[in-house]
């Protein structure tokens, strides 16, 4: 009995020892420019306060917190991590997130690593890794406790960019050990039905690729089921079961987020803006728009400025 307790607390400080240094990691070397490092895929953010809320499509990911707490809300449904939890997407998911923990003595020191469906895919295949039991569409996204095997992968990912030559190498090697971690650790079932090979959440991804990529055209649900080789009804229940959305609903949050980059970024009117992400009519996008955001466009827009401009 005391050998197992002596164990889990040299675990347990083994992993505490790499959250300080992989959050040192990332208090120096994360941008101001907003997420961007010099390993593609790979993000690293600090953060010295607490955020509103901010709609956005979370790329299908892992995310890490060294330091700090964040919230992320897709639909009604609610997740919570921190240190001691990462977040998995395993499609590319419109959310509304916003950090919940986070000062300038404490910053919040966080980190998004980019998951590649193709080699989720061959690495299935490579190491003889089967796929699901279960076929069916899951949540396209959990939060899980991280362990120490993962949190030192990704400091050792982290500790590249004091390297930058050994990056092209080192890398892609410790990016496909992340992925393995991951395949054969609580979420590998989440991960593997999206590389699994005529699953219907690969199905589903594909239409999901689809709808990122023509988010401005009108679409039947019939027609864009049987491109995936889907009847409409399985098609619909197999998009909510992993996006908790209908694909119209995924649809909508894709313009909308979009006509507010295009509002914010580019300084567009709620019209223009409207009619570029696919709108036809300005007075439906403006309530959907307010339904979503929790004021009509120009408001949103000015308090976004107001902010950004502090």
């Amino acid at each position: 009995m005391q050998k197992k307790e002596t164990v889990t607390t040299q675990n347990n400080d083994n992993i505490e020892l790499s959250q300080t240094m992989l959050a040192q990691r990332i208090s120096q070397y994360a941008s101001d420019e907003g997420g961007v490092s010099k390993i593609p895929g790979f993000e690293l953010y600090r953060i010295e306060s607490f955020t509103d809320p901010v709609s956005y499509t979370l790329e299908s990911s892992i995310c890490l917190i060294a330091q700090g707490v964040k919230r992320v809300m897709l639909g009604e449904e609610v997740y919570v991590y921190d240190a001691n939890n990462y977040l998995i997407t395993s499609v590319d998911l419109p959310v509304v997130a916003h950090i919940i923990e986070a000062s300038s003595e404490k910053p919040y020191l966080g980190l998004r690593l980019e998951l590649d469906q193709r080699e989720i895919a061959q690495l299935m295949v490579d190491n003889n890794l089967p796929s699901p039991r279960s076929q069916k569409a899951s949540r396209g996204i959990a939060v899980s406790e991280l362990n120490l095997p993962l949190l030192d992968a990704f400091r050792r990912l982290t500790d590249l960019l004091a390297q930058p030559e050994d990056i092209p190498i080192l890398a892609p090697l410790i990016k496909r050990e992340i992925l393995y971690r991951l395949l054969i650790g609580e979420q590998g079932p989440r991960l593997r039905q999206i590389g699994a090979m005529g699953s219907q959440s690969q199905q589903i991804a594909k239409a999901i690729t689809w709808l990122k990529e023509n988010y401005k055209q009108r679409f039947h649900i019939d027609d864009l089921a049987a491109d995936i080789g889907m009847s409409a009804s399985t098609f619909h229940n197999h998009f909510r079961s992993l996006t908790a959305m209908s694909p119209l609903q995924y649809q909508k949050r894709l313009r909308l987020n979009e006509a507010r980059t295009l509002m914010l970024i580019d300084h567009l009117d709620a019209a223009t803006a409207s009619f570029q992400v696919g709108y036809e009519s300005p007075s439906q996008f403006s309530r959907e728009y307010s339904r979503m955001f929790g004021a009509p466009p120009s408001r949103d827009i000015k308090g976004l400025s107001r902010v950004n401009s502090i």
